[in-house]
């Protein structure tokens, strides 16, 4: 072998030598670089780094936020009322705890702290909703009942160096075999809530016919009232003018009164009378006044 081809080995070597020693740190990755199986050196920045060739190794994690979607678990919240439940949680390894992460999920990487994160999640949504009442998971309260699940979450996580970042309920639904029964007892409730309304409106319109009936009636005694009084002030003006009258010709005054009788009494075709000649009905005509007052 000449001394040509011996050097042709020695530089395949050391490009292989050199090539074994360097990595490439990805802007989206961070890296470990381990040493039969020790964490000796981690490396967060975009770059390039060296290692010892065939001595150490280069172990990279995703260095973005990740997703994960859970399954649906059953809750029984306090009314017993139970719900089917999933979440997504958006998290991300911490930085500063990269070597607790790999001590942690071992040679599993990301898809052990998926598993891992799941449980503490699902543990996390059963424990919060399991303190309060259904209408409290399905009313405004949804998000600050998300936000103690996150907080429980994240506090739990960073034992192991990954950071949850938000816990977000994606689905609380009835099972199925509860939906004949929770509907019959939402309607059932929802028809006592109506009856209750149309009983309070019936109280209502009832106090407001009572109330329009008493002020008719006060109304209608004060209009006879006032008719009355002046019905009654009429009369006493019409005697004062008659008493008036008489007062200045009695004599007149008789006349004109039993004029207007006869002409009452004796209306054409409509009246018949028997009376005697010396009755009451025709003194006036027969006294003095009456001849003389008929003679031409």
């Amino acid at each position: 072998m000449n001394r040509t081809t011996i050097l042709g080995f020695v530089l395949v070597a050391l490009a292989v030598l050199v090539l074994s020693s360097v990595y490439v740190v990805d802007a989206r990755r961070k890296v470990l670089v381990l040493q039969f199986g020790e964490v000796v050196a981690q490396r967060v920045e975009p770059g390039i780094g060296f290692k010892i060739p065939f001595v150490q190794n280069i172990v990279s994690y995703d260095g973005r936020i990740l997703g994960l979607q859970t399954l649906p678990q059953e809750v029984t919240p306090l009314d017993d009322r139970r719900l089917v439940v999933d979440s997504f949680v958006r998290w991300r390894i911490d930085k500063d705890q990269m070597v607790q992460f790999r001590q942690a999920v071992g040679t599993g990487g990301e898809e052990a702290a998926q598993s891992r994160i799941a449980l503490i999640v699902n543990a996390a949504i059963r424990e919060v909703l399991g303190s309060v009442p259904s209408g409290s998971v399905l009313s405004d309260e949804r998000t600050k009942l998300m936000n103690l699940i996150r907080d429980e979450a994240r506090e739990k996580a960073k034992a192991f160096g990954v950071e949850v970042i938000d816990v977000r309920l994606t689905r609380t639904d009835l099972p199925e075999q509860n939906l004949a029964s929770t509907f019959a007892r939402m309607r059932s409730e929802r028809e006592r809530e109506a009856a209750d309304e149309i009983a309070r409106g019936n109280e209502a319109a009832q106090r407001v016919r009572a109330l329009a009936d008493r002020q008719v009636v006060e109304l209608v005694s004060e209009a006879r009232k006032q008719s009355e009084i002046i019905r009654g002030e009429a009369d006493g003006e019409r005697n004062r003018i008659y008493a008036d009258a008489y007062g200045l010709d009695p004599e007149f005054f008789a006349f004109s009164r039993s004029l207007t009788s006869y002409q009452r009494a004796l209306t054409a075709d409509t009246t018949t009378l028997v009376l005697s000649p010396d009755s009451d009905f025709f003194s006036y005509l027969g006294s003095d006044r009456g001849r003389a007052a008929a003679e031409p």
